[in-house]
């Protein structure tokens, strides 16, 4: 960690923040995630054919990973190397590479366009848009399922579309942002329980998962810290409280420390029973104490503590870049 990767990062958050992924643009261009995917895809198709057993899956799928990462890590490397040749050139090059692998504006417009989906086509509206950032059944969501479904998926990309990336570019730099984002891609694409990658896609899900548990445990303060800003101290404290107690209910190891703090910033329930792909999930509420019924109100106070917490995390990498210029 050096405070040039950390003044990076600062302005990479900035421009993401105010520019997101803009559809000019990346209807002209193919987003790097894409590419990344396609390589995904590539290993698929070369190491998961076949009959096989369970163990040799699991090889073939632990050599699958290891070869993206690498081929990711090295391309950081190369990226990295060029921008320092190029100078301040190769400075504004790299803050628009990392902001291009941040989603900040991107996650809050899609969230906020389930809001006013709902507000002006009802529950018909509500449900579209939240079938483009969600994997469950829109068609068996209520108003309030479609509002959680929503503040959930705020939550669970807060921690890694935009914490774990500028967690791993801090640490790391190019090497390690580009070597996430293609672990977490191909978490997204093989990690899933099916028959097909239960055991292919193991050794991606459980590094994915590895990859996630600083990011998801930070982004929990940071929730709780936007929730003090935007709601008050009482928020806050319920935020943490019950992150620390309900994370464990939902199935992800990860994934429910920022939406059970989510739950308590904005003081109702999510999580519980819900359908993906016609199967059910049984889960308990997170924030049994809160309020049963979300509503379109919700997910805009959701979007507001998401904010301030990414204001709060820009402000802490600011001032952990402070020292190191001095001293």
């Amino acid at each position: 960690m050096s405070a040039e990767i950390l003044l990076i990062l600062v302005m990479a958050l900035l421009l993401d923040r105010v520019l997101g992924d803009p559809d000019w643009l990346w209807s002209r261009l193919t987003h790097p995630v894409v590419f990344f995917g396609k390589a995904v895809e590539f290993v698929d198709e070369a190491l998961n054919r076949g009959e096989f057993t369970k163990a040799w899956l699991k090889f073939r799928g632990v050599v699958g990973i290891l070869v993206l990462l690498a081929g990711a890590t090295a391309l950081g490397v190369v990226l990295a190397r060029l921008f320092d040749v190029l100078g301040a050139l190769g400075s504004l090059l790299e803050v628009v590479t990392v902001a291009v692998f941040l989603a900040q504006k991107s996650l809050a417009d899609h969230v906020s366009r389930v809001a006013a989906a709902l507000r002006r086509d009802g529950l018909a509206g509500g449900r579209k848009a939240v079938s483009m950032i969600v994997g469950r059944d829109p068609n068996t969501l209520d108003e309030p399922a479609v509002c959680r479904a929503a503040i959930e998926s705020l939550a669970e990309n807060f921690s890694d579309g935009v914490v774990a990336p500028a967690f791993w570019y801090a640490v790391a730099g190019l090497p390690g942002l580009l070597a996430y984002k293609m672990l977490n891609t191909a978490d997204s694409m093989i990690g899933h329980k099916s028959p097909k990658y239960l055991h292919f896609g193991w050794a991606s899900a459980r590094l994915d998962d590895l990859a996630n548990l600083p990011a998801a445990r930070l982004s929990a303060l940071l929730i709780a810290a936007g929730a003090y800003f935007r709601r008050g101290a009482e928020a806050a404290k319920t935020a943490i409280e019950v992150a620390r107690r309900d994370h464990g209910l939902h199935r992800s190891p990860n994934s429910g420390w920022p939406e059970a703090a989510m739950a308590g910033a904005t003081g109702v329930q999510l999580a519980g029973p819900r359908i993906y792909g016609g199967v059910k999930v049984d889960e308990p509420m997170m924030n049994d104490a809160g309020r049963a019924v979300a509503a379109i109100e919700d997910i805009e106070a959701a979007v507001t503590v998401f904010y301030a917490a990414c204001s709060v995390m820009t402000f802490a990498f600011a001032a952990a870049a402070l020292p190191l210029l001095l001293f």
